[in-house]
């Protein structure tokens, strides 16, 4: 096995987490950081043309290319369930939509870790310690930070209606989603620089990577965490193929994010005892959350023909239009080439019974079966809907030993009936938005999931046909109190029971935010690099 030393932190995962600890925890010069990263470098331009998700997704230079299980609720349908494989992990392939959710979001997750530290009065800093606001400095935004944040670089008439019929239906305009309150319609801001992707390796890691003391390793997949007795000692790894081995002198941190990092504790031997003796993994520390409470936002797509007003379907079906919207693109980083997957965001109720917006619509003036497949020929315009608070659970578990091994994913969407009545009422509310007024004109017609689904129970036997990841997996070692059995992390975000060892990505968070997952992800890696450098200087 080759050694390639010893550091004082090592990271596995170069994703939102990994490239943010990489950063603060490398800026001490008298420490020695390693990042580890599966993939590649970020240097394919599809990543950086803000449309190349199209590209990415699905592809194996930039994604896993996990599949889930059959979904029962989901009529046994298996998803794509994309991941970032390469240097920035899914903020390279992602929508770039920036969101941190609601303030009840992290006023939950202090309750149910018994640490005011992540309530939103103490985790607003942090996002706005790392945030480039197009805005500015403000009372809610941070600037000269890191993490660009800019508006979307085209626009729509079509999605100018849509907003003015949500409205009609009674959803009021917003002009900012990330003040603690997201309620209401209005554009996206994006994570672009001037019609650029802006990815974590650009923000965190390029400007750390000129430092002596961080190492950074492409093309190394983690087999396990080298453990002496309860405490963590390095990791064990596959460079190019060879064995390795990388030994941490203060800290291990996995932040391969909610997939990879329950993976790796299994097979560390660190996870539910009989499931792991089953696969004959020795068990180091019987720990049952591992893998459980993975949560994930299900959306569902509802499509619209329309007449009389332009969509991207016939501009992307005409020779003409790809070469109006490359030259555009080329030569002023505008238009259809800079579009995040959405461009207008509702946030709303699903019933007067409920207190904060608990759906989010995707509005998008394009349409399609399923993603990777080509845009309609008829004009069309789609609004997913997703569950912001989904209370059905599934898990992520290893197959075996072996870490080439893809894991078995099993979202369990629409298990929980309660999900199964919100999916109606959300595609009600779809329906209700284009009926209004300002979409009159244009004559919109449902095509997908399709008007003959009315009852509660064949629409949510419709969001089972149309439903789909929007890939916001989390939770599945999750914080939570000392007293509580299912928690994998402490709410410093150290594994239980084992030393020396910490989670540091989405897979920690007890319960999904309100909305898009990967600024918090940045925020929770931003509160963790603080918590581990104050454990040393306190040291």
């Amino acid at each position: 096995m080759r050694d390639l030393g010893d550091y004082d932190y090592v990271i596995a995962g170069a994703g939102a987490a990994g490239c943010v600890l990489a950063n603060r925890l490398s800026a001490d010069p008298g420490k020695r950081v390693l990042l580890l990263e599966a993939g590649g470098r970020d240097n394919w331009i599809w990543i950086h043309i803000p449309v190349g998700y199209l590209f990415c997704i699905g592809n194996p230079r930039t994604d896993w290319c996990y599949r889930t299980e059959p979904e029962p609720g989901l009529g046994g349908r298996s998803l794509l369930y994309a991941r970032g494989r390469v240097l920035g992990g899914s903020t390279s392939i992602n929508a770039m939509i920036y969101m941190r959710g609601q303030a009840r979001d992290y006023d939950d997750w202090a309750e149910l870790t018994g640490d005011p530290g992540w309530s939103w009065d103490s985790v607003l800093p942090l996002f706005k310690r790392h945030q480039d606001h197009f805005d500015g400095a403000s009372e809610f935004h941070g600037a000269g930070g890191e993490w660009r944040v800019e508006r979307q670089r085209l626009r729509w008439d079509l999605l100018d209606r849509f907003a003015e019929a949500a409205q009609q239906a009674g959803i009021a305009p917003s002009a900012d989603f990330n003040c603690g309150d997201n309620t209401g319609v209005g554009g996206f801001v994006v994570n672009q620089r001037r019609g650029v992707r802006w990815n974590a390796s650009k923000a965190f890691l390029r400007p750390a990577r000129r430092r002596p003391n961080l190492t950074v390793l492409t093309g190394a997949t983690i087999d396990h965490v080298l453990l002496d007795g309860r405490e963590a000692r390095g990791l064990a790894l596959r460079l190019g193929g060879e064995p390795c081995r990388a030994g941490a002198r203060i800290e291990t941190v996995l932040a391969a994010g909610a997939i990879g990092s329950p993976g790796i504790l299994e097979r560390s031997g660190i996870g539910a005892g009989a499931r792991l003796q089953a696969l004959g993994i020795a068990v180091a520390h019987d720990l049952p959350g591992v893998g459980a409470n993975l949560q994930d936002h299900l959306q569902l797509r509802t499509v619209f023909k329309v007449d009389g007003i332009a969509t991207l379907n016939q501009q992307a079906n005409s020779l003409l239009g790809k070469a109006r919207m490359g030259l555009e693109y080329a030569l002023f980083r505008r238009g259809p080439l800079t579009m995040a997957p959405s461009q207008l965001g509702v946030f709303a109720r699903s019933s007067n019974a409920v207190d904060s917006p608990d759906l989010e619509f995707h509005v998008q003036p394009l349409s399609l079966d399923k993603f990777g497949d080509p845009l309609h020929r008829f004009p069309a315009f789609t609004a997913s809907v997703c569950d912001l608070r989904p209370r059905s659970r599934g898990s992520v578990h290893i197959r075996s030993a072996d870490a080439a091994e893809p894991p078995a994913i099993a979202p369990c969407y629409l298990s929980d009936p309660a999900d199964r009545l919100k999916a109606a009422r959300a595609l009600r509310l779809a329906r209700e938005i284009a009926a209004q007024p300002a979409l009159a004109p244009y004559n919109p017609r449902e095509v997908m999931p399709g008007p003959a689904a009315q009852s509660d129970e064949e629409l949510a036997e419709a969001a089972g046909r149309v439903g789909t990841t929007i890939f916001h997996p989390v939770g599945s070692c999750a914080m939570g109190r000392d007293d509580d059995p299912q928690a994998v992390t402490d709410p410093q975000l150290r594994v239980r029971g084992i030393g020396r060892l910490r989670v540091v990505d989405a897979s920690v968070m007890p319960t999904i935010t309100s909305g898009n997952t990967s600024s918090p992800t940045i925020m929770i890696a931003e509160r963790a690099a603080e918590l581990m450098l104050a454990e040393q200087g306190a040291g």
